[in-house]
C-alpha cells in the first residue's frame, strides 16, 4: 500500500483533538510516510496544517466538504492516498461517506475527548461500521468506548498520545531561571506551584486556588507562589467568564501577591524550569499531555485521581489528590512542597517513564502500524 494519509478535522475550535494532526505530522514524515490535510477555510487547523509543512485542502463547511466528495475522491485517487484519519466525531459523516463509494478506503477514528452517551442507533452503526481501526487515548476512555460504539472490542485499541521529550528537558542556566522566576513574580526562595491549562471550568483552577488557600492557613511559615499559565481571553481558549471569577476569588482571599496569571505563552518547557511542582487538577482528563509534558521536564506532578491521569502517575513518578477536594490538593501540595528531595525523585522518575512509555515516534510508530495492518471493516 502507498504510504499516504488523509488527515480530517473539519473544525473551528483550537484544543488538543485540533493540535493533533500537525503534532504529529513531522513525525510521521520522518518515518516516511506523505500527509495530506482537510481543513474548514480560515481555521486554527489549516493554518497549522501549512506550519507543519503540509498545503490542505479547505472547505468553507461540513456541509461543503459533503457536497465536494466527487472532487475528493478525485484527489484521493490522483495522489494515490488509501487511509483516511478523522478526528472530530462529525468528519465521520465524510469519511464513511468516502469508504461506501470507494471501499479499498481505510477509516480511521480518534476519540480525542471521550464518549459520554451510547451511539449505537442506525446512523453511528453505519458511520463507524465503515471503521478500519477506533482509536482510544487512553485505558479508560476505551472502557467508555467498548460501551458506547457499535464496534467489536478487537477494533478499539488504546494508542496513548506521544511527545517529542527533547524540548522539555533542561536548558536554562541558574541565571537563566532565576530571571525567568523573577519575571512570573516568584519571590527568591519561595516554591513555585503552577497549574498550566486553558482556563476553563473543566480544568480544576478553582479547586486549586482554594487549596492554596488552605496552604497559607496551614502552613503560614512555608514560602511559595502559584503561577496559572494559560490565556485569559476567548480567542485564546479560555472561558472569559471564568477567568473573571477566579480573580475575584483570589482577590477575595487577599492572593492576588501571590499568585501571577501569565497569560498566554508559547514557551511552557522553559516555564516549567521554572516551577517546583506541577498541578493537573483537571475533573476529566481523557489522557492529560499537560501531565506528560510536566513529566518530561522532570518536574514532581500532582494530577487529579480522575479520568485517566492515574494511568499516568503512580507513587513513583507523582502524586494524586482528589478532583474536588481543596483540602487534599493542600495537603499533597504541602507534603512537596517541604521536600525538594522527594520533588527531585519524583521528577527523575516522571522523565524516565515518559522515555519509555510517552514518546511521539512511539506512539507514531504504532500508528503507522496500524494504518498498515490489514482488518475487516463490518462489525
Amino acid at each position: 500500500m502507498s504510504r499516504k494519509v488523509l488527515h480530517i478535522c473539519l473544525s473551528r475550535g483550537w484544543g488538543g483533538l485540533e493540535m493533533y494532526p500537525s503534532r504529529i505530522i513531522p513525525e510521521l514524515t520522518r518515518q516516511g510516510w506523505q500527509v495530506h490535510g482537510l481543513a474548514l477555510t480560515g481555521s486554527r487547523v489549516a493554518a497549522s496544517f501549512r506550519q507543519a509543512g503540509v498545503e490542505p485542502l479547505t472547505e468553507a463547511s461540513t456541509g461543503r466538504a459533503l457536497l465536494a466528495v466527487g472532487g475528493l475522491l478525485a484527489y484521493l485517487k490522483a495522489h494515490e492516498i488509501g487511509v483516511l484519519h478523522c478526528h472530530k466525531s462529525s468528519d465521520l459523516r465524510l469519511g464513511a461517506l468516502l469508504v461506501s463509494l470507494r471501499p479499498s478506503l481505510r477509516l480511521f477514528f480518534t476519540d480525542h475527548m471521550g464518549v459520554t452517551r451510547p451511539k449505537k442507533d442506525p446512523y453511528h452503526r453505519w458511520a463507524y461500521g465503515k471503521v478500519t481501526r477506533l482509536f482510544s487515548i487512553s485505558e479508560a476512555t476505551r472502557a467508555r468506548n467498548l460501551a458506547a460504539f457499535p464496534l467489536p472490542a478487537e477494533r478499539i485499541r488504546r494508542l496513548y498520545l506521544g511527545i517529542d521529550p527533547d524540548p522539555y528537558a533542561p536548558r536554562l542556566d541558574d541565571e537563566g531561571r532565576a530571571a525567568l522566576r523573577r519575571e512570573l513574580g516568584v519571590p527568591e526562595g519561595a516554591v513555585a506551584i503552577g497549574l498550566p491549562a486553558r482556563l476553563t471550568q473543566g480544568k480544576g483552577q478553582k479547586v486549586w486556588v482554594e487549596a492554596l488557600a488552605r496552604l497559607a492557613e496551614a502552613a503560614p511559615g512555608l514560602a511559595w507562589h502559584g503561577v496559572l499559565i494559560g490565556g485569559l481571553t476567548a480567542e485564546e481558549g479560555s472561558d472569559e467568564a471564568q477567568v473573571a471569577a477566579l480573580q475575584r476569588r483570589i482577590a477575595d482571599l487577599g492572593l492576588e501577591s501571590h499568585i501571577t496569571f501569565t497569560g498566554f505563552r508559547r514557551d511552557l518547557p522553559r516555564l516549567f524550569e521554572a516551577l517546583d511542582i506541577v498541578s493537573v487538577p483537571s475533573r476529566n482528563e481523557a489522557f492529560g499531555l499537560t501531565v506528560i509534558e510536566a513529566m518530561a521536564a522532570g518536574k514532581a506532578v500532582i494530577g487529579s485521581d480522575s479520568g485517566a491521569i492515574p494511568e499516568l502517575l503512580d507513587g513513583e513518578t507523582g502524586r494524586l489528590a482528589a478532583a474536588e477536594d481543596a483540602a487534599a490538593w493542600a495537603a499533597a501540595l504541602a507534603a512537596l512542597a517541604v521536600d525538594a528531595e522527594l520533588r527531585r525523585r519524583l521528577g527523575q522518575a516522571a522523565r524516565a517513564r515518559v522515555l519509555a512509555d510517552f514518546t511521539l515516534a512511539a506512539h507514531v510508530a504504532s500508528l503507522i502500524n496500524e494504518y498498515q495492518t490489514e482488518g475487516a471493516k463490518e462489525p
